[in-house]
């Protein structure tokens, strides 16, 4: 959450000439209720199911695309390993600091932060990471926040496929 997924997966999609798809946004288009409302009224674990289905829609019905999944997406059902079998993950591991001063700015439209006090946030991230770490770590391509560039980011990808 927060680092870079979306903005960089719309790059890359674009350097390559795929369709870029938005996990979140898809799942809101398919249940027509936005992730808060979906978190609100069904709570994290149907939320999680719905990920996983939409998520293997999108992978079933499209040869090659870009996506920039939720970060806790790896982290249900084993979506790591399929992920891994549909195509190159990549995990771009931004630094907690980094996350807090991204994350504390969009509190609101983040269903998962929205509740904790803002003197609560950096504990949480650090939390969140620590737990998801042993999933991001399985990616294909693990690239530091720091050094992406788009054409980095295309090596890096290219070379994991070699």
């Amino acid at each position: 959450m927060g680092c870079g997924k979306t903005h960089w997966g719309k790059i890359l999609s674009e350097k390559l000439n795929f369709p870029f798809f938005d996990l979140d946004e898809k799942i809101v288009e398919h249940k027509g209720k936005s992730i808060p409302e979906i978190f609100a009224s069904e709570g994290e674990e149907q939320f999680r199911l719905l990920e996983k289905d939409v998520l293997y829609l999108l992978s079933e019905s499209h040869e090659n695309f870009v996506m920039a999944t939720g970060g806790g997406t790896p982290c249900f059902f084993n979506n790591i390993d399929y992920l891994k079998k549909q195509g190159t993950v990549v995990w771009i591991n931004c630094s907690t600091d980094c996350l807090y001063k991204r994350l504390i700015k969009e509190k609101a439209k983040r269903p998962l932060i929205a509740n904790i006090p803002d003197d609560e946030l950096k504990s949480y991230i650090i939390k969140k990471y620590s737990g998801r770490k042993i999933f991001y770590q399985q990616a294909n391509v693990i690239l530091p926040e720091e050094v992406i560039t788009i054409e980095n980011l295309v090596d890096k990808i290219f070379h994991a496929n070699a």
